[in-house]
């Protein structure tokens, strides 16, 4: 299945997963997807994730992240925003890079050294395309 926004596609099936109470979500795989899935471990949004062998083509698996327990389970991530999208890029140089909910989330760009936390590229001091917002 061709995807027009696969990063958005990625972020629309946490979502869904989330909203169904999904233990686990399956994702086509890529490197951009593999370097979101390990920002959002390393932060804490998901329990982990995994690169399967599968054929024909390999999967991204995603062990979601809860608290509490029964009726009163829910979700870590609260929210998921794309926010650059194929027909409209947004940038933002290093002085410039986004707070998400005054610091209680995180912004995730595209760099010349990678992907990373905005809080990491304000460290780094390099500015680049803003992928979306997790909160």
């Amino acid at each position: 299945m061709y995807v027009n926004d696969p990063i958005g596609d990625m972020l629309t099936r946490i979502r869904n997963a989330l909203l169904a109470r999904h233990n686990t979500v399956d994702i086509p795989h890529s490197k951009i997807k593999v370097e979101l899935a390990r920002i959002l471990k390393e932060e804490g949004f998901i329990e982990d994730y995994s690169v399967g062998d599968e054929k024909p083509y390999k999967l991204i698996h995603i062990e979601l992240r809860y608290f509490g327990t029964g009726r009163q389970r829910r979700p870590v991530i609260t929210g998921l925003k794309r926010i650059s999208k194929p027909g409209r890029r947004i940038y933002a140089n290093r002085t410039e890079i986004p707070w998400v909910l005054s610091g209680m989330g995180i912004a995730i760009l595209t760099t010349s050294k990678g992907v990373m936390t905005g809080q990491q590229a304000r460290r780094h001091k390099v500015g680049g395309e803003v992928l979306a917002y997790v909160w």
